[in-house]
């Protein structure tokens, strides 16, 4: 890898490119993506950039187009996650290259180890998919066999999310990395697998991007951990008369409150733990803001 610009690992949320209440076509997570890739091409003058995106409302939306074809079973989630991994990222390559043409950006397919006795299997809390209103969304989990919680003033589809514990294509990102590519991997947070006596086989999940993303800028020796999502900063009491955002905070300040699981948390969470194993700085703010984040002009900064 080249020594004379810090790795940053930047972790885009599906819900950034494609937004709440937002209608999900092409044409909108085409505009999104945009203006997401134009910051991240910028920040790639500086550092070495390693991009790992979400897929929560485009795994949900690959979910139900699978459920109107009745003719043929619907595809495990893991299956559909590889399917996200290449659109979002075949968007997103072109999208960089068209703000920096002589960059070199290469999408890779990734797989991440999970226990198939993680705890999440039994207490399904990622959203995916659109958000619905409460009688809408039980509608739909009555019909679908769906879980269902609050997200916000939404409601949405949940699933498992077990914890990542290895990234199976790790030794091709540095390989890429050393020969000065900007790298889209982990999409989705990765495809979920569990160890076989064959080798590795798909489970029903969707792993969190963030600590898929985190994990991933441990193993690089990443300075930086950047998750760029559809707010400015990490806020107190979110939605709330007494919502406060947060700018220069450390682990032990944001061990005080309390954040939204299944979306807040586990950002702040990926965030700190980075922080506390690495002495590297987490940073979470706005998709538009990345370069601004970066030039400490905007977002939430957490260190140890």
């Amino acid at each position: 890898m080249k020594k004379n610009k810090p790795i940053i690992v930047v972790a885009v949320g599906g819900n950034a490119l494609l937004q709440r209440g937002e209608l999900m076509s092409y044409d909108n997570q085409f505009n999104n993506i945009a203006v997401a890739t134009q910051a991240l091409a910028k920040l790639s003058e500086e550092y070495q950039v390693v991009i790992v995106h979400g897929n929560g409302p485009q795994v949900g939306l690959l979910a139900l187009q699978n459920l109107a074809y009745s003719d043929a079973p619907p595809y495990p989630l893991d299956v559909l996650g590889a399917e996200t991994q290449g659109m979002i990222g075949y968007m997103m390559a072109q999208g960089l290259k068209r703000s920096a043409p002589n960059g070199k950006f290469t999408t890779l397919l990734t797989q991440v180890i999970v226990d198939e006795n993680d705890a999440a299997f039994a207490e399904p809390n990622k959203f995916i998919g659109p958000v619905y209103d409460q009688q809408t969304a039980e509608d739909k989990a009555q019909q679908f066999g769906w879980t269902i919680k609050p997200d916000g003033q939404y409601w949405r589809r949940v699933v498992p999310s077990p914890k990542p514990q290895h990234i199976l294509e790790l030794d091709s990102i540095r390989t890429l990395l050393a020969a000065d590519h900007t790298v889209i991997c982990c999409g989705g947070g990765g495809c979920p697998v569990i160890k076989t006596s064959n080798g590795y086989d798909g489970i029903e999940a969707v792993i969190d991007k963030d600590l898929s993303a985190a994990m991933l800028a441990k193993e690089l020796g990443a300075q930086h951990f950047l998750i760029l999502t559809d707010g400015d900063n990490v806020c107190v009491d979110w939605g709330t008369p007494t919502e406060k955002p947060l700018q220069h905070v450390t682990v032990k300040e944001l061990n005080q409150y309390t954040f939204a699981a299944g979306s807040m948390a586990p950002k702040v969470d990926a965030c700190c733990e980075f922080a506390l194993e690495t002495l590297g700085t987490g940073h979470i703010g706005s998709l538009h803001k990345a370069y601004e984040i970066m030039m400490d002009q905007s977002g939430t900064h957490i260190r140890a």
